[in-house]
């Protein structure tokens, strides 16, 4: 066990599922670079995990939009599905977990920002959804992805697709003003360390063009950012 046992049990309460075997859990948590930094550490990754994690995500995401939605042709189902199961929402998913925080990674992917970047975030949520079904079996991960997802898949069926507010911001405001800084800060903080909610601005050469609000520093700057589109016509809501 490498991973504080406390930060595993503390975040057994973020996904509501107790292992029986932590191990897995950890294993779920462990980024490839940190075996691959440290050639003496055998440590296994969540590589494996995530290959399995995203074939459970994709079944119990058909078969849910399946039932639920009975009179959409399949070519429907296949795009509402991959609005869902995609690394956008996926990242936001871990945001709200908190999960960049629990994973184990190597000093050279956390310098450049690795608990941040989306790829990592969405692939370590597989991994943990793979690693909640083998130690708990198909239920247990599928009450998992429907609790995290639930909300997602309704906002893709509603037209709203998940996006990355925050990328789509720096885009549209490259495009539109070549010396632009857009900056995120965090206004006030709420609640118990297990259960806060972050308040952000985010302000665009100093002038604040957006607030929002989440249970992490990155769904609140999300919010922010989608906050900040909505107010300057680029998305509606």
């Amino acid at each position: 066990m490498i991973i504080d046992i406390k930060e595993l049990k503390e975040f057994e309460n973020k996904i509501k599922y107790e292992f029986n075997n932590i191990e897995i859990l950890e294993k779920s948590l462990t980024h490839s670079s940190y075996s691959n930094e440290d050639k003496i550490c055998s440590k296994a990754n969540n590589e494996r995990l995530e290959f399995l994690g995203d074939a459970v995500l994709s079944v119990v995401v058909s078969r849910f939009i399946f039932d639920k939605f009975p009179e959409y042709p399949e070519g429907d189902l296949t795009k509402l599905r991959a609005q869902v199961v995609c690394e956008d929402t996926l990242s936001l998913v871990a945001a709200n977990l908190n999960l960049g925080k629990y994973l184990l990674m190597g000093k050279g992917e956390e310098a450049s920002g690795g608990r941040e970047r989306k790829s990592i975030l969405a692939d370590a949520v597989e991994a943990v959804i793979a690693a909640i079904y083998i130690d708990g079996g198909y239920k247990k991960a599928q009450e998992f992805v429907l609790n995290n997802l639930i909300n997602y898949i309704h906002l893709a069926v509603k037209g709203k697709v998940v996006t990355d507010y925050k990328s789509h911001l720096q885009e549209y405001y490259q495009s539109k003003k070549q010396n632009c800084k857009i900056r995120y800060v965090v206004t006030k903080e709420e609640g118990p360390d297990h259960e806060k909610t972050f308040h952000v601005n985010v302000l665009v050469n100093k002038v604040v063009l957006g607030r929002g609000e989440g249970k992490s520093k990155k769904l609140a700057e999300q919010d922010a950012a989608k906050n900040a589109l909505i107010a300057e016509d680029q998305i509606n809501v």
